[in-house]
């Protein structure tokens, strides 16, 4: 997208965010739902689609630009970033393993957001790569799903689970597969476990699979390939979508306190006037900036399939998440007594913010990888 278009459609996203944007906020916070009528209305609005290539109807932007935008929504409710941020990426992971008849069924509504599909990859037992225990046994067209997954977004109101699972017998990445597993196929059970501290409204669910019949037709790629669908195709550029969306919710957290600080008075002075304020917010707009250049620097090396995107998802994740924790308890602070009330806006975004630390992965995983890549590079006698 040439940059006068796109600085139009970052134009419309902000005045969106923050014009219905809050409102729908509002709504969510006191009713704890969030309505299928926010959803028409960011398909309506392009939104759920601006990460897909033109020929797919969407706005063909490149990584780098779609994460510019991602620092927009991020600046509203956290169940509003999560749809922009699950709609535009999930597709992403299934698009180089469809077959064509699979691009129609699955890929293509995706984007429109005529249906939803949830990531499901985590088990109560297991972490989430090859240690996965969930199995299938293949029956001539059909494979018998069994086993367990939890903390799953969008697990209950969604249409299909893209959902890891192993070849029964197997180990380690071999005989892994992607399957889109019908939300209403016999043998689903789903329980609703949506009530969070944050991230008010979105759904999760904990699910189970008796036996679970689903067509060999919805496997994407082969049997060996379905950790390349969950890890490569989907939880790298959510990653660094992840990092991103620490950086515009901590610029929201930074927003509010500096008008906090501006209008608040002490002792006959501005809040903005005390040494000890200006050096939190100065350090905070320091970490801010540091965060945001290494989650660009992920998102260009994924855009350009440089072989250290994994690595640098991870390290700008968990540096990030670090940065939104930081950022957003000084913000908190700031507020002083009044910023702990629901009534103030920054309650909110402090309770969102801690949600990040566990999507895509804790930093303690996050780090797992970085290690194991940097074993990987001294082993083989380079530089990561």
């Amino acid at each position: 997208m040439g940059p006068a278009q796109y600085e139009r459609l970052r134009q419309k996203a902000t005045a969106w965010v923050r014009g219905p944007g809050e409102e729908w906020a509002a709504r969510i916070e006191a009713t704890g739902q969030v309505p299928e009528q926010l959803w028409a209305e960011l398909r309506e609005e392009g939104f759920l689609r601006m990460a897909a290539p033109r020929s797919y109807g969407g706005h063909g932007l490149s990584f780098t630009q779609w994460m510019g935008l991602m620092e927009i929504f991020s600046r509203s409710h956290g169940s509003l970033r999560m749809i922009v941020h699950v709609v535009n990426g999930i597709w992403r992971a299934m698009d180089p393993f469809a077959s064509d008849e699979q691009r129609k069924k699955f890929v293509l509504p995706a984007i429109e957001g005529d249906i939803k599909i949830a990531f499901t990859l985590t088990e109560p037992g297991n972490g989430t790569g090859a240690d996965i225990t969930t199995s299938v046994v293949r029956d001539g067209d059909t494979y018998r799903l069994t086993g367990d997954k939890h903390l799953i977004t969008f697990g209950v109101r969604c249409d299909y689970y893209l959902l890891a699972a192993r070849v029964e017998g197997s180990t380690g990445h071999e005989g892994t597969v992607s399957l889109l597993v019908p939300r209403d196929a016999a043998g689903v059970h789903v329980e609703d476990t949506s009530q969070t501290m944050g991230v008010t409204g979105t759904d999760h669910a904990t699910l189970r699979f008796e036996r679970t019949p689903v067509p060999v037709a919805n496997r994407l790629g082969k049997e060996g390939e379905g950790l390349d669908v969950a890890l490569g195709g989907f939880l790298t550029p959510s990653r660094i979508s992840v990092g991103m969306s620490c950086v515009g919710l901590a610029q929201r957290a930074q927003e509010l306190a500096l008008d906090y600080a501006e209008r608040r008075h002490t002792f006959g002075k501005k809040l903005s006037r005390r040494q000890a304020v200006q050096f939190m917010l100065a350090e905070n707009a320091a970490d801010i900036e540091a965060a945001k250049q290494l989650v660009m620097h992920a998102a260009r090396t994924f855009e350009e399939g440089g072989e250290d995107a994994s690595m640098l998802s991870s390290m700008a994740k968990m540096t990030a998440v670090s940065m939104l924790t930081r950022v957003t308890d000084n913000a908190l602070q700031v507020h002083g007594g009044l910023g702990y009330w629901k009534t103030s806006p920054i309650e909110r975004v402090y309770r969102d913010a801690r949600a990040q630390r566990f999507e895509e992965g804790t930093n303690e995983i996050q780090k797992t990888v970085v290690f194991r890549e940097l074993l990987r590079a001294h082993t083989k006698g380079g530089n990561p």
